[in-house]
C-alpha cells in the first residue's frame, strides 16, 4: 500500500468518477483503475460498488475513506510544517474569492499584501461562496473570503466588513420610485441571479420561498458587468450588495422592507496547521482591520 494509491481512492471517492480523478491527476485512466484494483486486493474488500452508473462506495470502503481522509490530512500538514522548517523564502497561498467579493474587496488587500510579501505566490480561484467553504472544509483552499454569515463551526472567521443587499432595479422601472421594496413587489417580475453556488442566492431564495412566492428566475450569472448590464437594459432586476453597486448609471439601488445584512471576511479550516506562508495572510489582514479601526484613519 502506498500514499498514492490512498490520494486515488480519495479523490475517486469525492467525485466517484475514474475519469475525472484521472483528469485531476494527470494521468492516465488505467493506472487510477489498476492502483484502486491494488489498494481491494490487499486489503481484502471491495472499495467501490460497480453495479450502477455512477460509482458509489460500499459501507467498508466508506470506513476506510473516513480514516484515510484524517490520515492524508495529517500528513499534508506535517510536509507543511517541514517544509517551514527549511526556512526557504517563498511560499503559496490558495485563495478562494466570489465574483463579488474579487472584484470589491479583494484586490486592494491583495495588492498590499503583494507589496510587503513579494516572494509569496497567491493562487486564486473564483467560485460561489457556498463552494469555496466546501474547499476549505477539504483542505483545497487555504482561504475564503467568503459571505461569513452561517459558517460552519469548523471555520475560523475573520470578519473585515458588513454589507446590504439592495434591490437593483432599472432606473425607469416603476418601483424605482420606492423607498423600499418588498418581496410581493417582484412576485411576477424577471430575475437575474448569481447561479447555484452563490450563499446570496441561497439566502435570497429562501426568503423569498417563506414570503409564499415563486422566483422567475430569467437569467444566472456569476459576472458583475454582465447582470449589471441586463439590469440597464431592462431585462430583469437583480440584487447585490451595496458596495458594488454605488451609483451605477442606469440602475437605482433599493433597501428591502426587512434589511438583509451579510457579514464579509476571511476563512480558515479550524485545527489545521498553518503555514508560515498562509499565517503571514492572516497577520496581514488583522493589521490592516486595526489600522482601519485607528482614530483618524
Amino acid at each position: 500500500m502506498v500514499l498514492q494509491q490512498l490520494r486515488y481512492f480519495q479523490q475517486v471517492s469525492r467525485l466517484r468518477n475514474i475519469t475525472k480523478a484521472a483528469e485531476k491527476f494527470q494521468v492516465s485512466q488505467p493506472n487510477i483503475t489498476v492502483s484502486i484494483r491494488k489498494l481491494e486486493h490487499e486489503l481484502g474488500i471491495q472499495l467501490f460498488d460497480r453495479s450502477q452508473k455512477q460509482l458509489a462506495l460500499t459501507p467498508e470502503g466508506t470506513v476506510f475513506l473516513n480514516r484515510i481522509e484524517l490520515a492524508l490530512r495529517n500528513i499534508d500538514d506535517a510536509i507543511l510544517e517541514v517544509n517551514d522548517y527549511k526556512k526557504l523564502q517563498k511560499g503559496t497561498i490558495k485563495i478562494g474569492v466570489p465574483p463579488m467579493m474579487g472584484a470589491f474587496v479583494f484586490p486592494k488587500i491583495f495588492s498590499e499584501f503583494q507589496k510587503t510579501h513579494p516572494h509569496l505566490d497567491i493562487f486564486l480561484y473564483e467560485e460561489g461562496s457556498m463552494a469555496i467553504r466546501e474547499k476549505i472544509e477539504e483542505g483545497e483552499l487555504d482561504f475564503g473570503v467568503i459571505i461569513i454569515s452561517e459558517a460552519a463551526p469548523s471555520l475560523e472567521l475573520l470578519a473585515i466588513t458588513r454589507n446590504q443587499l439592495l434591490a437593483c432595479v432599472p432606473s425607469k422601472h416603476p418601483l424605482a420610485k420606492k423607498k423600499a421594496v418588498g418581496y410581493r413587489d417582484i412576485s411576477d417580475l424577471p430575475l437575474i441571479l448569481f447561479k447555484p453556488g452563490s450563499y446570496l442566492r441561497q439566502l435570497l431564495l429562501r426568503d423569498i420561498a417563506q414570503s409564499g412566492i415563486t422566483p422567475n428566475i430569467v437569467m444566472e450569472s456569476n459576472q458583475l458587468s454582465t447582470i449589471k448590464g441586463l439590469v440597464t437594459r431592462e431585462v430583469g432586476i437583480s440584487f447585490l450588495l451595496d458596495l458594488v453597486i454605488d451609483n451605477h448609471p442606469g440602475i437605482t439601488a433599493l433597501p428591502l422592507r426587512e434589511p438583509i445584512f451579510v457579514d464579509v471576511g476571511l476563512a480558515w479550516k479550524k485545527e489545521r496547521y498553518i503555514s508560515k506562508a498562509a499565517q503571514s495572510f492572516i497577520d496581514f489582514c488583522q493589521d490592516t482591520l486595526r489600522e482601519h479601526e485607528s482614530p483618524g484613519i
